[in-house]
């Protein structure tokens, strides 16, 4: 096994080369995410005990509400908790995949395929080499908006690397630094390059 940077590992199995990207190991991250999403959880958890038990419709002093009041307390509590399950979704996401995500990329003669899991939660994306083009780096500018919003613990996204496709763009390589995201460019590139050129030969 060989390493790009501290994030990328790669064997080259003859055949077929597979490549590993694991995902920012920062300690306080983990820890703020970890307690964002388990008080994310409370604050939800708490909304639906109340509005399961009723709860929600009575207030601190002694009139019952009449029933408009009670429809309409029972309309911001839905609203509220369609808000925080969208954002229990993404959190409970950026999370996980900070502890056990990973970015896995196999090249042999025909495919590239691409894996983002967590755990072994994922599905993979195989591309035809013939039909791969343009592969490059993206790396936006250190002091832009964009690599400040990418950059935030709170995004999973951020990818480096991309390539077109069947008239898509495809992107991997999640907040990569801009040296280990060349590096890991060259080693594509140059597996692809071989492959292609074996095929050719094959076929010739």
């Amino acid at each position: 096994m060989k390493w790009i940077g501290e994030r990328i590992s790669y064997v080259d199995h003859g055949d077929k080369t597979t490549i590993i990207i694991t995902p920012e190991s920062v300690g306080f991250i983990k820890a703020l995410m970890g307690a964002w999403f388990f008080m994310w959880a409370a604050i939800g958890g708490t909304m639906i005990w109340a509005l399961a038990s009723g709860y929600i419709y009575f207030s601190a002093g002694e009139k019952v509400p009449s029933e408009s009041e009670k429809q309409t307390l029972f309309l911001i509590t839905l609203v509220f908790l369609v808000f925080w399950l969208y954002y229990f979704v993404r959190i409970g996401r950026m999370f996980f995949w900070l502890l056990w995500g990973r970015e896995y990329l196999k090249i042999d003669k025909i495919n590239m395929t691409i894996k983002t899991s967590i755990r072994e939660y994922g599905k993979a994306k195989e591309y035809f080499l013939d039909n791969l083009s343009k592969v490059r780096v993206h790396v936006p500018e250190k002091k832009s908006f964009q690599a400040a919003w990418e950059n935030s613990p709170w995004i999973r996204g951020g990818e480096r690397l991309e390539f077109d496709y069947m008239g898509k763009t495809v992107r991997f390589g999640r907040k990569l630094n801009e040296q280990d995201s060349k590096l890991l460019f060259q080693l594509i590139t140059k597996r692809v390059d071989e492959h292609l050129k074996k095929n050719r030969k094959a076929n010739a």
